[in-house]
């Protein structure tokens, strides 16, 4: 069983800088593909941001240039960089672990991110 904890939301105003860290248990990190995800009110969780096994990034057109996400297997924490945040990023955001091949799939419990003046 894997766990994730997810950290690092909060209230910031618009234009302002946030980074989110989800720490995950067990030794299937280095091998996972990581990926970010947010649910806004009233609307369906969206990929933001995943990393695969190898680095590779891919980003929703909503944040691109905005957000970085990137992983160190050392500590098995990925993070997600969010910079120039606008309110419509307001949501929850959830750090998510899988491994298809394996039929692996992990949510955490989320974080709040408010983007408001």
């Amino acid at each position: 069983q894997v766990q994730l904890v997810e950290s690092g939301g909060g209230l910031v105003q618009p234009g302002g800088s946030l980074r989110l860290s989800c720490a995950a248990s067990g030794s299937i990190f280095s091998i996972s593909t990581m990926g970010w995800y947010r649910q806004g009110a009233g609307k369906e969780r969206e990929l933001v941001a995943g990393i695969g096994s190898g680095g590779s990034t891919n980003y929703a057109d909503s944040v691109q240039g905005r957000f970085t996400i990137s992983r160190d297997n050392a500590k098995s924490t990925v993070y997600l960089q969010m910079n120039s945040l606008k309110p419509e990023d307001t949501a929850v955001y959830y750090c998510n672990l899988r491994i298809i091949t394996r039929g692996l799939d992990y949510w955490g419990q989320g974080t709040q991110v408010t983007v408001s003046s």
